[in-house]
């Protein structure tokens, strides 16, 4: 028999919270992807899906995954968390996030041959499957006095939603090229990684056992306290970089002027 669980036992607004981190991040995280499209250097290119992988995938999907996991509650027992397993979680979200932008974006020419529609199928496919498996192996890092198991219809249902939800945001990343278009765009993305985290914490059972020693880890409240800070520093450099980032009519009125330079120096005699 399933043991009682909850999912909000501090209250809703972890819930928003959760909400708020996935979106924000999103929409730092769409924002920098498209300054990498626009890069005018190779070098630029790299820094720009640096740092849009860190804000999705560090901080839009994993950091809203551990925020949601503050209301999981299992009365009877004490919750901990294996400290490898979730390493290696937050490094398989960034780095199936920067895989997939580096899919749609790259500029190596073996890689821009592929139709671009397929790169878009195949980096979803990817993106999604390995976010969905971020968010099973923070479950995997789980200790408590007894079993966890997850209902295999949900476990599939949340796998869809992270692929869809990786194949639109790969989407929006090249599309939504104004920051008016990105804001319905990171809501969308936020509220499906929303979706993923909770349609998968559905279909969790649990079955407590008082025999089982005490499970030994971390609390979530002891690695979220430094990974929400971690986070804050992540997202405030993409932003301070977006900020002072020139806008495509800055670059517009630039060229121009390099053409008019251009163009008097051709008048003039003797120059060339």
């Amino acid at each position: 028999m399933s043991h009682e669980m909850h999912h909000f036992s501090m209250g809703m607004w972890v819930f928003f919270l959760a909400c708020a981190t996935s979106v924000v991040g999103s929409f730092v995280g769409l924002s920098c992807a498209r300054q990498s499209l626009t890069a005018p250097t190779a070098r630029g290119h790299r820094r720009w899906m640096a740092m849009a992988a860190l804000s999705v995938g560090g901080v839009a999907v994993w950091l809203m995954h551990f925020i949601g996991m503050m209301g999981f509650d299992i009365p009877g027992t004490a919750i901990r968390y294996a400290l490898g397993p979730t390493a290696f979680s937050v490094a398989l979200s960034v780095a199936a996030t920067w895989f997939g932008l580096w899919l749609v974006s790259s500029r190596a020419s073996w890689v821009n041959r592929v139709p671009s529609l397929a790169r878009l199928l195949v980096g979803g496919l990817g993106m999604g499957l390995a976010v969905s498996l971020m968010h099973y192996s923070d479950m995997w890092a789980i200790r408590i006095q007894g079993s966890l198991e997850h209902d295999p219809s949900f476990v599939v249902a949340s796998v869809a939603i992270g692929v869809v939800a990786a194949t639109a945001a790969l989407w929006l990343a090249q599309t939504a090229d104004r920051w008016v278009l990105r804001v319905p765009a990171a809501l969308l993305m936020g509220c499906a990684v929303v979706a993923l985290h909770y349609t998968g914490m559905a279909g969790v059972r649990v079955e407590v056992d008082p025999t089982v020693p005490l499970p030994s880890g971390r609390t979530v409240t002891a690695l979220l306290f430094p990974s929400f800070v971690l986070g804050i520093a992540v997202l405030a450099v993409p932003i301070a970089a977006l900020l002072l980032a020139p806008s495509r009519g800055d670059m517009a009125l630039e060229e121009e002027f390099a053409r008019w330079a251009t163009d008097d120096d051709a008048s003039v005699p003797g120059r060339s």
